[in-house]
């Protein structure tokens, strides 16, 4: 597998809420992840594909809620967000796609 595809595999998709939009005022963008991404992977994932700066990474690991599915009580998966900070003059269009 080439190092391209590793890369789309440790990150799944941007984020677009209102609190990463928030986020992205301050120079941060939001991806979901793989839950077993770790901070150096993520750093590199992005600056390898988006060609950017990173300056930091927060991740947090989103709990997935119990929900019914047609009556049988059943559990969402749970979803790590990595907030990536970059480095000044360094952007990311998030609403282009990849």
């Amino acid at each position: 597998m080439s190092a391209k595809a590793e890369h789309y595999d440790v990150i799944r998709k941007p984020i677009i809420t209102e609190k990463a939009t928030m986020a992205s005022e301050n120079g941060a963008v939001v991806f979901e992840v793989a839950i077993d991404a770790n901070k150096p992977q993520i750093k590199e994932a992005v600056e390898t594909l988006f060609g950017v700066k990173v300056k930091a990474v927060n991740t947090t690991i989103t709990k997935g809620k119990a929900k019914r599915f047609r009556g049988q009580l059943g559990k969402r998966k749970d979803v790590k967000k990595a907030y990536v900070m970059l480095e000044d003059g360094n952007t990311i269009d998030v609403n282009t796609g990849l």
